[in-house]
């Protein structure tokens, strides 16, 4: 073989690994998932404002994803699977959920809430619910 080959061959490869194997990409069921970072309040932030989002922070505490999903967290990770958060990949992780007022959205003169759970670093999962008890739910994005 040709030198110029021999170089060549492994470097496209090792590309295509990079590729197929980069994180955020997407899960084994083919959806997109994506990588938030969540580290600071800045990243948590700008989350939400990336997504037409004005919030302030009103709470925050930790909590442990369940193992196994009940009914109603089946539906709370079926969102997140559609909005592209890893949420099902941290089941039985310790994780700290964040909960903002919502400055810039309240249909029919109702107070709107807004959580983002963080595991490692990474947002997990999000969403946007009333403060009655979350009558209205929606996916941030």
């Amino acid at each position: 073989m040709k030198r110029h080959t021999l170089i060549i061959v492994p470097a496209v490869l090792l590309i295509g690994a990079a590729v197929i194997l980069r994180p955020g990409r997407s899960s084994s069921d083919g959806t997109e998932r994506a990588s938030v970072a969540a580290s600071s309040v800045g990243e948590r932030m700008d989350y939400f404002a990336s997504h037409g989002w004005e919030v302030e922070e009103i709470a925050g505490k930790d909590i442990t994803i369940p193992e196994v999903f009940s009914a109603a967290y089946e539906e709370y990770a079926a969102m997140q699977d559609k909005q592209g958060l890893p949420l099902r990949e941290y089941a039985g992780r310790n994780a700290r959920l964040y909960v903002y007022e919502v400055k810039n959205y309240s249909p029919e003169n109702r107070k709107m809430l807004a959580e983002l759970l963080v595991c490692d670093d990474t947002a997990v999962a999000s969403m946007v619910y009333s403060d009655d008890g979350g009558s209205l739910r929606m996916a941030v994005v």
